[in-house]
């Protein structure tokens, strides 16, 4: 069975269960992700010469396995570890974790139950990593990554500096252009590595591979990064444990500073110890010709350390504090410095709240020196509110990743999104870069129209602001609204329940809707051929790539509909439910295998095909037939709560058969009945027993045909998964479960759309209706008035 994904994540994240108490994130991280390792080497390299890891006798998993239940597990485990680190160079890398820790884990028998808890989940088949025909796809990468997100997530605001989010690390990648990289010996240098997770986002964009440079001040992070780098087969990355700033590892022979192609930093924001161990004024690197920043915050040190570090023609972006682009005194003067010098391509400023250290709001500052002498201005993205909450903290989402970079890639004007801001503006503004200053990402303020609210009507500014639509539907306007005889205002034509069903019912409505379905249709009928020809040879990760490029061209052109909105249903769809059945069909094909849901002898389902799309394509009518015996099976139900309603009470002639919890069972009834049946004077209860007795028989009944249906459905479609062939599975997969699931999507952007449309209009309806109300209330107080008058009154 090949490894899914979200299996593999739900069973990596619990073995953190067994560790969780005793330490905090920041450091159990250690003792799984050490455990990860050694079990994928293991599975991967144990027994084959020449191999990339030397797994030595007495350094496997299977060791750590054999130790289970005894009182040296702990110590056992340090000395595997031990054992492998010596055969492969990594003492200092993966031996960082005590295991014999009673502190942390436990005395005597709670460490021996915890550890071996603990293997004995990573023992799990389904962790057995050799079976995993996917690898092109890095799996094992993926949930490394996958921990460290969560390690981050857990270990708080000063313990989760060690990670960058992945979304932010694909954005960095994508905008220095790292997939132009012609071969692996182009470099690539993160001069604050951290766990290794942006290098390796921005080495995984490329087609060939580059060569991967990284320095970390932190011992145990640098750890985290070689074993990284090793688990996403880079084994060759340099990574060195040492402060950058002060002693900068990577040097030329002779002594100056090595640069690089390209460059990737998030460095720890506004550090104030930045400039011990060296004299940033006589630096031996020259790195702060362009000003010395300030001596408590090191942001621009960060910044001016990797410009240096990139080659004449070198690309690289680096995650800072919105602060360096305003900021004042020396940090002003080495902004205008290097503005001067064409350095910044571009300026991407991000949501708050999406790194882990701090939650304050950051940007992108992206670097290249290659075009720097002709640089004529600044493009600036203000990416502030595309993101989604995922529990405490904000994320990127998928299709705020790609819009990012497609704007900013192709330099593409949006309003209020993005412009190519010249350096003579940015110098009228005395260089500072604040983006507000140059986008005004504000929405347009939904004015109250004070005459609309005394005379009614509705101002025709606000049906022109929803010019969007009316080039898509022009005839529409004119079928909701009317022309007033007060200039500037519109009447509805109809009444506000009338308008979306007005709206849903127009031709250019429906032609547009039929227009969007062909799109759709284009695109399937494309890629359902691809998608079944799929097999053991299959990437997943570029089969995603590919099919979501395609969906998002087949909308480009798509006037109302937002192509990466569609996009975002495909991807969020992906990582759902097709990512794993994806790497289902990668690791075993297609097959359709039954298996026990939650261990439950009665309950089967197959992962790839779970048997409702079985029964709706081949056993509709039997579908059909149950849905009938369970709605006829409801209403005698209904029957029965209504009798229960009508008959409770202190008087209720059901009240006798009620136990003290309030319900009424058929002995109860039966012995009732058997009680009262010669007594003349409860003629009246003995026919509602009697009735309720019969409804209790039926009801009995219809859910024994309902079980007995059921249970024959059951039978046939288990028969039937024996028989399907391997185009009968594609059909039910990629149709019937992904297609269709594709396309409710679209379908629901489109009733979203729509629906957004006839909200506001009678948003504006309901907004300026009080004067009809008004105008209601003067004409009966006339006719008041006028009947009083006719009987001799007069109403002052």
């Amino acid at each position: 069975m090949a490894i899914k994904k979200s299996e593999l994540y739900s069973s990596l994240w619990k073995s953190c269960d067994e560790l969780r108490g005793g330490m905090d994130a920041s450091q159990y991280k250690d003792y799984v992700l050490v455990l990860l390792f050694v079990k994928y080497v293991s599975d991967k390299y144990a027994g084959k010469k020449d191999a990339l890891i030397e797994v030595p006798e007495g350094g496997s998993f299977q060791d750590m396995v054999s130790l289970k239940g005894k009182k040296d597990i702990g110590e056992g485990i340090n000395t595997i570890i031990a054992e492998l680190a010596k055969a492969n160079d990594l003492k200092g890398v993966i031996d960082v974790a005590d295991f014999d820790d009673s502190d942390k884990l436990g005395k005597g028998k709670e460490m021996v139950d915890r550890l071996s808890n603990l293997v004995g989940i990573f023992q799990n088949e389904g962790l057995d990593f050799s079976k995993n025909k996917a690898e092109g796809d890095d799996i094992l990468g993926d949930a490394y990554e996958y921990l460290m997100r969560h390690f981050a997530t857990e270990s708080g605001k000063s313990k989760g500096q060690f990670y960058t989010p992945a979304e932010v690390s694909r954005v960095m990648a994508r905008v220095i252009s790292i997939d132009n990289a012609k071969s692996q010996t182009q470099t690539i240098y993160d001069p604050t590595c951290g766990s290794g997770s942006l290098l390796l986002k921005a080495a995984d964009e490329t087609h060939q591979g580059v060569t991967i440079y990284g320095q970390e001040m932190d011992n145990a992070t640098t750890a985290l990064a070689k074993m990284n780098m090793i688990l996403h087969n880079n084994p060759t990355a340099e990574i060195w444990n040492d402060n950058t700033l002060s002693t900068p590892h990577f040097k030329n022979p002779d002594g100056t500073l090595k640069t690089f192609d390209f460059a990737v930093a998030n460095p720890p924001f506004s550090t104030k110890a930045w400039g011990n161990g060296f004299d940033p004024l006589n630096d031996l690197y020259e790195r702060f010709n362009d000003g010395i920043p300030p001596a408590k915050n090191g942001d621009y040190a960060f910044l001016l350390h990797l410009i240096r570090s990139l080659k004449s023609k070198g690309k690289g972006a680096i995650i800072l504090p919105h602060g360096v682009l305003f900021r004042g005194n020396a940090e002003a003067e080495i902004r205008k410095n290097i503005i001067r010098r064409g350095f910044i391509k571009g300026i991407i400023g991000l949501p708050a709240n999406l790194f882990y250290g701090t939650g304050i709001p950051a940007c992108i500052i992206v670097i290249d020196k290659e075009y720097a002498d002709g640089r004529k201005g600044i493009f600036m993205v203000d990416a502030s509110k595309g993101f989604v909450k995922d529990g405490n903290k904000n994320r990127l989402r998928e299709q705020d990743i790609h819009s990012v970079v497609d704007v900013f890639n192709k330099q593409t004007e949006v309003p209020k999104y993005s412009r190519m801001v010249s350096v003579g503006e940015i110098e009228r503004n005395e260089y500072n870069l604040n983006i507000p200053r140059y986008i005004d990402s504000q929405e347009a303020e939904d004015i109250q129209d004070i005459e609309a609210h005394l005379l009614g009507d509705i101002p025709e500014q606000d049906i022109d602001d929803l010019i969007g639509y009316w080039k898509v539907y022009p005839t529409l306007k004119n079928a909701l609204f009317t022309t007033n005889s007060r200039e500037g205002y519109v009447k509805l034509k109809i009444a506000p329940d009338g308008i979306k069903h007005t709206i849903f019912s127009h031709p250019e409505f429906t032609s547009y809707t039929e227009k969007i379905d062909s799109a759709f249709k284009i695109w399937k009928d494309e890629w359902i051929p691809v998608l079944k020809s799929m097999g053991a040879d299959t990437k997943p990760k570029e089969i995603i790539h590919n099919l979501s490029e395609s969906i998002l061209a087949s909308f480009a052109d798509k006037e109302l509909i937002d192509q990466y909105d569609v996009y975002q249903h495909l991807m969020t769809y992906w990582i759902n439910t097709m990512q794993d059945d994806v790497y289902l069909i990668a690791g075993d094909g297609w097959k359709a295998e039954l298996s026990q849901v939650n261990g439950k002898k009665d309950e089967w389902d197959s992962e790839l095909v779970p048997k409702q799309f079985v029964i709706n394509r081949y056993f509709a009518d039997e579908k059909k037939a149950i849905e009938q015996l369970e709605s006829d099976s409801d209403a005698i139900s209904h029957q029965k709560e209504e009798m229960e309603e009508e008959h409770s009470g202190e008087d209720g002639l059901l009240e006798e058969v009620k136990s003290d919890k309030g319900k009424i069972s058929k002995g109860n009834v039966q012995k009732r009945i058997k009680e009262i049946k010669n007594d003349a004077d409860a003629a009246e209860e003995l026919n509602v027993l009697e009735a309720y007795l019969k409804l209790i028989e039926k009801e009995a009944k219809a859910k024994k045909q309902i079980k007995d249906a059921q249970k024959a459905l059951d039978n046939e479609v288990i028969d039937r998964y024996k028989m399907l062939t391997g185009d009968e599975i594609k059909t039910l997969v990629v149709d019937d479960k992904w297609m269709a699931a594709i396309s409710e999507d679209v379908k629901s952007e489109m009733e979203r759309i729509s629906q957004r449309l006839a909200r506001r209009i009678k948003e504006l309806a309901e907004r300026y209706a009080m004067p009809e109300l008004n105008v209601q209330v003067d004409e009966l107080e006339m006719k008041v008035n006028g009947h009083l008058g006719k009987m001799g009154f007069e109403w002052t």
